[in-house]
């Protein structure tokens, strides 16, 4: 018995029953080998590190996609490796250029940078599987040659029936054809005739292949189970696994890492690579990425492309961390990490099994996590940009952005958020606030008394005097005020945020009615924000019907707030 250990591959033993070497078989001949896989001690092997992430342009760059690239970056940075991008647009009809751009921009976007790659070139290129077509040719007839793969004449028919007729047998849909055991007459025969045909590999009848994956352990396969497989269509196109299989090899790939989904195509890889004498990668396979409902991640369950995240505000640090964190962590409790964090804690044997899931919630804090560790100036630039951008604020030396900012920042976890919170900051909805169930302990707290002693103090000046003064000013006057209602905490404090604001809940109320203030004298905010000034909600306020409002919550037939004639 004779082993034959992969190059490259210390991890990696396949065995060969009997002692016959591939290349002295005839072509016709059926092998009847038994290859078996062992593991050995050391998964990493030596040399550099090269792993490729390896996307096909049909359309936009998805979530797990993404983590697969990240993975891959990490890794490879975390080894002083390289970090290879290679573009499979072997299937021609649906591969756009259109779409290699897009995921491209998505991966520079994330600040996954790679080495080598269709834009920057490489010592190792073409770095498209289409323009590789010669070199997938040329292996091919090395591997006819050999004897490793023959001539399959079968038409589609003969392959739909053979299919059919496992089925009825309950038997696997491997190929039962005669082309592997034909004879040569038989072949030129065919070939003369002008028959179409495909390259089909030689697979072993009997014996197993096994690995040892570096997140999922050993993994094993029986070869009875996968039959003859096409290496060429008979249209001359290169199918799937030959190409990568020759991609990885030519470019030197060391670690394969990718989605668990690939996983049934590490028997068909190996044994090309076994078959032409290449040395083996070791492979890692990531779960997949999981929905709530613990689904494969689709589009029914909302955005799962990368430039839909970008579009929606989302920060590129925060999909980095957040995509970092589905399947991997440091083995502490922290959560937060920037890029570099990632690239010294990384390390593949961390990286769980199971599938992660994707919780878009959870995606959104961490992005406020992201955007609030950003420097105060910074970030507040950031948000006075935004709304200017919209069209909320215009140019002005009053400050008043810079306080929005300020007052605003915790309660924003997106910066298109950001719209919402100042106008929402902005407006006066306080008739659907009186009117709502959770406001009726705040009317029925007397709160006509408070809106009567506001309104007393609006109009003689003395409130719009205390708000000028910033926010000293109106501490001193809603103590005095509080003292004058014999109120304090709470009940102060929430009756005069509905009627000053026409809300219930909000950031701190002080810095809320100054901004207020401040926007009705600033000029800083446009007419297309919604703004309501403080005129105009005191002119709202004394038109409230207290007394029909209190009625009506004791009897709700009514669902308007009653406004005195």
């Amino acid at each position: 018995m004779a082993a034959t250990t992969l190059m490259g591959s210390p991890w990696l033993r396949i065995r060969l029953l009997p002692e016959v070497q591939p290349r002295l078989l005839r072509p016709h001949l059926r092998r009847t080998l038994s290859v078996r896989a062992a593991a050995s001690p050391s998964p990493d092997g030596g040399g550099p590190v090269r792993v490729r992430f390896a996307p096909s342009p049909t359309g936009n760059l998805h979530v797990g996609g993404a983590r697969t690239a990240l993975f891959n970056y990490l890794f490879a940075r975390s080894k002083g490796g390289r970090f290879v991008l290679r573009i499979e647009d072997t299937d021609l009809e649906r591969s756009t250029k259109k779409s290699e751009e897009a995921v491209l921009s998505d991966l520079a976007w994330l600040g996954l940078d790679w080495d080598e790659g269709p834009d920057v070139g490489g010592e190792f290129g073409p770095y498209r599987q289409s323009e590789r077509n010669s070199m997938y040719k040329q292996y091919a007839e090395k591997l006819m040659e050999s004897g490793a793969v023959y001539r399959c004449f079968c038409s589609n028919e003969e392959l739909e029936q053979m299919k059919e007729t496992a089925k009825q047998k309950q038997l696997p849909p491997v190929y039962m054809g005669k082309w592997a055991t034909a004879s040569d007459t038989e072949i030129q025969q065919e070939l003369e005739k002008g028959t179409p045909y495909t390259y089909r590999f030689r697979v072993p009848k009997e014996g197993s292949l096994k690995i040892n994956d570096l997140i999922r352990g050993e993994v094993s396969w029986n070869l009875d189970t996968l039959g003859d497989f096409v290496i060429m269509r008979s249209n001359g196109q290169p199918v799937y696994n030959f190409c990568v299989t020759v991609d990885d090899a030519t470019m030197h790939i060391s670690h394969v890492i990718r989605a668990e989904e690939h996983l049934p195509n590490t028997l068909r890889q190996a044994l090309i690579y076994k078959a032409l004498g290449f040395p083996m990668p070791s492979f890692a396979h990531v779960s997949l990425i999981l929905a709530p409902d613990r689904s494969k991640l689709s589009k029914r369950h909302g955005a799962t492309s990368v430039g839909q995240y970008k579009e929606m505000g989302y920060l590129p640090q925060a999909m980095v961390n957040y995509l970092a964190l589905l399947g991997w962590g440091d083995g502490t409790e922290n959560e937060f990490f920037t890029i570099d964090d990632l690239v010294e804690k990384f390390t593949i044997n961390r990286v769980n099994k199971s599938g992660a899931v994707f919780d878009a919630v959870k995606l959104k804090w961490m992005n406020g996590q992201h955007l609030r560790s950003f420097p105060p100036d910074v970030l507040i630039k950031s948000f006075e940009d935004r709304w200017k951008d919209t069209g909320i604020l215009q140019e002005s030396e009053s400050g008043f952005a810079k306080e929005a900012a300020e007052l605003l920042k915790d309660g924003i976890d997106l910066i298109t958020d950001a719209d919402a919170a100042i106008s929402n900051l902005l407006s006066y909805p306080l008739h659907a606030t009186l009117n709502s169930d959770e406001a009726k302990s705040v009317v029925q707290d007397k709160l006509s008394e408070v809106a009567s002693g506001l309104v007393s103090a609006y109009d003689s000046g003395e409130l719009c005097q205390a708000l000028a003064e910033g926010r000293d000013g109106w501490q001193k006057w809603v103590k005095n005020f509080g003292k004058s209602l014999k109120r304090k905490g709470k009940s102060l404090f929430m009756p005069l945020r509905v009627l000053l604001t026409g809300k219930l809940h909000g950031p701190d109320m002080g810095g809320t009615v100054v901004l207020i203030h401040k926007a009705g004298t600033s000029g800083a905010v446009t007419q297309q924000s919604g703004f309501v000034d403080l005129d105009e909600r005191f002119r709202i306020l004394k038109e409230v019907d207290w007394e029909s409002l209190l009625q009506e919550q004791e009897s709700p037939a009514e669902t308007a707030v009653p406004v005195s004639p």
